[in-house]
C-alpha cells in the first residue's frame, strides 16, 4: 500500500507537471502572435511613410526636371524668335537694296541722257558765242581784246567806289561781332587748362598678415576659392607673393566687392562657401548705399539739385569707372565746372551747362544696352527719368550722334575735349603719345603735294598744309579724305582724328 501510494502520488506529480507546462506553451505562442502582429503593424506604417516621401520625392523631381525643361524651349524659342527678326530684318535690307540699285541704274541712265543733251547744246553755244563774238567785232571796229581794255577802264572807278563801300561794311559787322569775337577768345583759352585725372587699373591687391591666411581663403579642394570668384565674378590669384593677394578683373565695382568680402572673411575667420555667398550679399548692399551717398555727395558739392535717385546711382557708380585710365567721375566733375565756367563767360545759364557737364557721360556705366553709343544710351536714359531737353541734347550730341539743337551742347563738347583730349589726362605713355603725333605728320607728308603738317587738339586733329600751284580745291577734298581713310586703317588711336587741309594762294607786292 506504501509503494502504491508512493507510485500515484508520483504519477499525480507527472501529469501536473505536463499540464503546467502546456498551459505555460500556450501563453509564450500567444504572446509571439501578439509581436508578430504588433511588428507586421508597425511595418505597415513605415511602409505607407517610405512609400509618401517617394512620391514627394519623385513629384518634386519631377517639378524640377519640368522647370529646367521649360527654361531649355523659352531659350530656344527666343533664339528662334532673333533668328526669325534677323531673317526679316536681312530680307526687308535686300529687297531695299535692290530697289536701291534699280533707282541708281535708272538714274545714271537719265543722267547720261542729260550729259549727252548738255554736251551738244554746249557745242550750240559755244559756235553762237564766236559768232556773236565776231558780229560784234564787225560792228564795233574792236577787236576782242581791245574791248575787254576799254570795259577794265570804265569799270574800275565803279569797283573803287564799290570796294570802299564794302570795307566799310565789312568794319561795321566786325565791330557788331566783336563782343562774339572776345567771347570766342575766352573759350579757346579755357581749352589750355590742364588739371591733373587719377589712373586705373585692372587689378586690386588684396594685403594680408601672414600666408596662412591663403590656405583659409582656398579652402578644401578650392572650394573657397572657387565660391568667391562664382559670387564675385572676380578672377582671384594666390601666388607666392608674400603677404598679399591679387583680384583681377576689368570691372572696378565688382573688384570692390570682392576686396571687402575678403576684408571681412578674414577679419571674422569663418570662411566657407556658405559664409561667402552672405557676406557677399551683404557688402553688394553695403556698396549701392555708398554709390547713392556718393553721387548725392558730388551733386551738393557741384550745387546740382533735383536729380532722380537713379541718376545719382549712376553719378556714384563714375567713382569706380575709368576711360582710357581718366577716372569717369573726375572727368565728368571737371568738364561740370569748365562748362559752368564757358556758359558764365557766354552769358548762358552755368547750372544747366554743370548739369549737363556731370551728366555727359553716364551712358558709359548703363550696362542694359550695350549696343548703342553710349551717348545715345545716356541721352535715352537722362530722357526717362525726365531732364531738361537742352541737358537731353547735350548729353546725346556730344560726339555727334546726333544734331545740336541748344547752344549748351557744343559747350559740353568742347570741356569734354578739355579735360579728356590734353596730353596726360589719359594713360599713354609721353614717349608713344610724341611717337604717334609724329607717324600722323608723316603719313600725311607722304602724299604728293603736301608741304606742312601740323598734329594739334593732342592728336585729334591734324592741319595739312598744301601748295596752292600742285593742289586744286577739288583735290584737296580728296587728299583729306584719303588721309583719313588711311589714318583709320593703319592706325590706332582714342576718339577720332580731324583732317583739315588748307590751300592758300598769296599774292605778294611790295611798295618801294
Amino acid at each position: 500500500m506504501d509503494i502504491l501510494s508512493i507510485i500515484i502520488a508520483f504519477s499525480a506529480f507527472v501529469v501536473g507537471g505536463f499540464l503546467s507546462y502546456f498551459a505555460w506553451d500556450k501563453a509564450l505562442v500567444n504572446r509571439a502572435k501578439k509581436i508578430i502582429s504588433e511588428a507586421q503593424t508597425e511595418a505597415e506604417v513605415i511602409k505607407k511613410d517610405k512609400i509618401l516621401q517617394a512620391r514627394e520625392q519623385f513629384i518634386q523631381l519631377k517639378a524640377e526636371h519640368e522647370k529646367i525643361v521649360n527654361e531649355n524651349n523659352s531659350k530656344i524659342l527666343s533664339g528662334e524668335n532673333r533668328l526669325k527678326q534677323k531673317e526679316a530684318t536681312l530680307s526687308q535690307r535686300y529687297e531695299e537694296l535692290k530697289r536701291k540699285s534699280t533707282e541708281l541704274d535708272n538714274l545714271k541712265e537719265t543722267i547720261t541722257q542729260q550729259l549727252e543733251r548738255i554736251e551738244k547744246q554746249s557745242q550750240k553755244l559755244e559756235k553762237s558765242h564766236k559768232q556773236q563774238v565776231e558780229q560784234l567785232e564787225q560792228i564795233s571796229g574792236l577787236t576782242q581784246l581791245e574791248a575787254k581794255h576799254q570795259l577794265m577802264e570804265s569799270l574800275k572807278d565803279e569797283a573803287k567806289t564799290e570796294a570802299m563801300s564794302y570795307i566799310n561794311d565789312i568794319m561795321d559787322e566786325a565791330k557788331l561781332n566783336a563782343n562774339k569775337a572776345a567771347k570766342k577768345l575766352v573759350i579757346e583759352t579755357v581749352q589750355r587748362v590742364g588739371t591733373e585725372a587719377s589712373i586705373e587699373n585692372a587689378v586690386t591687391v588684396f594685403h594680408i598678415e601672414n600666408d596662412d591666411i591663403k590656405g583659409r581663403i582656398i579652402g578644401r579642394e578650392g572650394r573657397n576659392i572657387r565660391a568667391l570668384e562664382a559670387a564675385t565674378g572676380i578672377e582671384i590669384i594666390v601666388d607666392d607673393t608674400p603677404e598679399s593677394i591679387i583680384l583681377s578683373g576689368f570691372d572696378p565695382i565688382r573688384r570692390e566687392v570682392a576686396r571687402l568680402a575678403l576684408h571681412q572673411l578674414v577679419t571674422d575667420g569663418r570662411i566657407h562657401p556658405a559664409r561667402i555667398e552672405e557676406v557677399v550679399n551683404k557688402v553688394q548692399k553695403q556698396l549701392d548705399e555708398e554709390l547713392l551717398e556718393t553721387g548725392k555727395r558730388v551733386s551738393i558739392d557741384l550745387g546740382i539739385h533735383g536729380l532722380h535717385s537713379e541718376i545719382i546711382k549712376l553719378v556714384g557708380k563714375m567713382k569706380y569707372r575709368s576711360s582710357y585710365g581718366q577716372n569717369l567721375l573726375q572727368h565728368s566733375k571737371e568738364t561740370a565746372n569748365l562748362c559752368a565756367i564757358m556758359a558764365s563767360e557766354l552769358g548762358l545759364n552755368p547750372k544747366i551747362a554743370k548739369r549737363a557737364g556731370l551728366l555727359h557721360d553716364i551712358g558709359k556705366v548703363i550696362v542694359d544696352e550695350p549696343d548703342l553709343p553710349h551717348a545715345i544710351s545716356g541721352m535715352k536714359f537722362a530722357e526717362k527719368y525726365k531732364e531738361k531737353p537742352e541737358i537731353i541734347n547735350a548729353i546725346g550730341s556730344h560726339h555727334d550722334e546726333i544734331e545740336m539743337t541748344s547752344l549748351y551742347s557744343p559747350i559740353v563738347q568742347v570741356c569734354d575735349a578739355i579735360s579728356g583730349a590734353r596730353p596726360g589726362a589719359r594713360r599713354e605713355i609721353a614717349e608713344s603719345y610724341i611717337q604717334r603725333l609724329k607717324d600722323l605728320e608723316n603719313l600725311a607728308l607722304s602724299y604728293p603735294g603736301v608741304l606742312k603738317t601740323y598734329a594739334i587738339q593732342a592728336g585729334r586733329e591734324l592741319r595739312v598744309i598744301v601748295g596752292a600751284d600742285k593742289v586744286d580745291d577739288k583735290q584737296s577734298e580728296t587728299l583729306s579724305y584719303d588721309i583719313a581713310r588711311k589714318i583709320q586703317e593703319e592706325m590706332t588711336y582714342p576718339g577720332q582724328v580731324k583732317v583739315t587741309v588748307i590751300r592758300e594762294t598769296r599774292a605778294v607786292n611790295y611798295a618801294k
